[in-house]
């Protein structure tokens, strides 16, 4: 039987599940335009309908308050619980995401070392097959950003691409495609900022699980706040943290803190937003958190130069 709400929430709140009354969901049905949660999703040509929808039962229209017979009130564009946008293919950048990964891997295999060696995040030192010294200290910043698509090898590709597919499409589809992809970037740039300043400066290091951290930390704010059991999460972020800080696995622990620490400052700010200022919260939150990318950027350039 469906739970329906009691009483109707206070417009100033954040609308919840007519089936589910304790999770929030900022996703509306785009027939009846009643609340849905992830759950109760199913997906259409077009965003997503609820179950009653679906199989008939739900309203198909709904008439304008003193309108005549067959006038309609036009749908609301439905919005996801952070405010983006409802695609139909609510995965599609974390495919482009890991198609970049895959294909920049495939590079790296073609070229040789001395591709990664020229994209890799590291502070300054001599690469063989490079003349002269290298490093985010000489200027090269753009490592901070390139360094987030290079991988080491097949396995250390294919744990990070399956982890961003399991991550990352879930929390696409409740962010929307603008804010998932601010989310991945200061949480990737995040990591590889804090790898630059403690990190050993002729230490290279690369790879996509600074973003992907990121993408860890945002997943348990938004858990958190749809009332969802979080133990599957935090038994899986336990497992990684104590791969990542167990010795003789070579793992830019820096990266990993770095992306998460972001990742949930940032997914703080993208779920907990005020409906009125919500955009400025959100994206706001991404440009402090690039602030202090460049001031740590800055602050280990100074002690190396």
């Amino acid at each position: 039987m469906d739970h329906v709400a009691s009483s109707a929430p206070d417009a100033r709140s954040v609308p919840v599940c007519y089936r589910h009354p304790d999770r929030e969901t900022g996703v509306r049905c785009t027939r009846c335009e009643r609340p849905i949660c992830p759950e109760c999703m199913v997906s259409a040509s077009v965003g997503f309908q609820c179950p009653d929808c679906v199989h008939g039962g739900g309203p198909a229209h709904q008439h304008t308050p003193g309108g005549g017979a067959g006038r309609t009130m036009a749908a609301a564009r439905p919005r996801t619980v952070a405010g983006g946008t409802v695609t139909a293919d609510p995965r599609l950048l974390t495919k482009v995401l890991i198609g970049i990964n895959i294909a920049l891997f495939l590079v790296q295999l073609a070229v040789g070392e001395g591709f990664t060696q020229r994209f890799e995040v590291i502070g300054q030192a001599y690469t063989p097959l490079i003349p002269g010294v290298q490093g985010i200290a000489q200027g090269q910043y753009y490592r901070l950003l390139t360094a987030m698509f290079l991988h080491a090898g097949f396995t250390h590709l294919l744990f990070n691409m399956l982890s961003l597919w399991w991550i990352g499409g879930p929390l696409e589809a409740a962010l929307g495609r603008a804010r998932y992809l601010a989310l991945y970037a200061v949480s990737g740039l995040a990591g590889s900022a804090l790898t630059y300043l403690l990190a050993a400066p002729n230490a290279p290091s690369l790879g996509a699980s600074g973003a992907i951290f990121g993408l860890f930390g945002a997943t348990g704010v938004l858990m958190r706040r749809l009332n969802y059991d979080m133990r599957p999460l935090f038994a899986l972020l336990v497992i990684n943290l104590i791969i990542t800080f167990t010795p003789g696995f070579n793992i830019a622990w820096q990266a990993h803190v770095g992306g998460l620490v972001a990742g949930v400052v940032t997914g703080y700010a993208m779920v907990h937003a005020p409906r009125r200022h919500r955009a400025l919260v959100q994206y706001g939150t991404c440009a402090l958190v690039l602030v202090v990318v460049a001031v740590l950027t800055l602050v280990r350039t100074a002690q190396l130069t």
